[in-house]
């Protein structure tokens, strides 16, 4: 069974679609709006458009076209000027990577948290796309991480989109960049915890403010069902520190998520249930 799902979520403030395969395979057509309900297929054109690589200003005609079809879905109110709308095409092209059915597309407006992202996609495994529209600023870190983990049924949460039988369940990893060390470990528990621990000291990477990183990655874990420890061991460039957590997640994810030989069918835990 494909390991994949498509997020919609639409709020006064914010649109926000997400595609993602945790095994890196092609991106299906299947969506669930954010509270759970299934939406059936996503719109045919979009996905289309998604499949070909079409231009960016296309596949932004069809989110308008294709949004949530409940009445009281508010239109969102876009107020990007032209200078935003240049800078957003450049951070598209840095956060772009297709390899074989594996593809990796992340436009939320915030070039820093595109990064991110496009660095937890590529060594956590997945194939990810992620489109964002709105007031980006305050809302779609944490609900690009939060909506990350939903599966095609409707129920959130790794642990479930994974099936958790015959899985490893436990994740770890260290990842460095340059001067900077993170450890992270994480726990398939269906007890929803996060220690998140960055030391960060500016105020802002680029135009995301620092205080999201540790909100986002705690509403993540929330969203997933998991117990997450991220820790920056030493560091003294704020951009290695973070970079740095999100790639030690992205493999302890992967690890956590990949099956046991032997262990098919089984769960991972004493009580027989997660």
């Amino acid at each position: 069974m494909a390991r994949t799902s498509t997020l919609s979520r639409t709020t006064n403030e914010t649109q926000i679609r997400i595609w993602i395969h945790l095994d890196g395979g092609p991106l299906t057509e299947s969506t669930t709006t954010s509270n759970g309900d299934s939406k059936g297929k996503v719109d045919g054109e979009l996905m289309k458009l998604v499949e070909k690589g079409e231009r960016e200003e296309e596949i932004d005609e069809e989110m308008e076209k294709g949004g949530d079809d409940d009445d009281d879905t508010a239109k969102l109110d876009n107020n990007d000027d032209n200078d935003n709308d240049n800078d957003g095409k450049q951070q598209r092209m840095h956060a772009s990577q297709k390899h074989g059915s594996r593809v990796i597309e992340v436009d939320t407006g915030i070039g820093f948290l595109d990064h991110m992202l496009h660095a937890l996609a590529k060594h956590a495994g997945w194939s990810l796309r992620v489109r964002a529209k709105g007031d980006l600023h305050s809302q779609a870190f944490q609900q690009a991480l939060k909506n990350t983990d939903t599966d095609t049924t409707g129920t959130k949460g790794i642990t479930r989109t994974t099936g958790m039988a015959g899985l490893a369940r436990f994740g770890y990893a260290y990842a460095p960049l340059d001067e900077a060390l993170s450890r992270a470990v994480v726990d398939l528990s269906n007890r929803p915890f996060a220690v998140v621990e960055l030391g960060l000291r500016r105020e802002r990477i680029g135009d995301l403010s620092t205080e999201m990183l540790p909100h986002g990655l705690a509403s993540f874990a929330q969203a997933a069902g998991v117990t997450l420890h991220v820790d920056c061991l030493r560091g003294v460039n704020d951009h290695h520190r973070a970079e740095s957590a999100f790639k030690a997640l992205a493999c302890a994810i992967r690890m956590a998520t990949s099956p046991v030989a032997g262990r098919e069918g089984e769960i991972p835990s004493t009580k027989g249930i997660l």
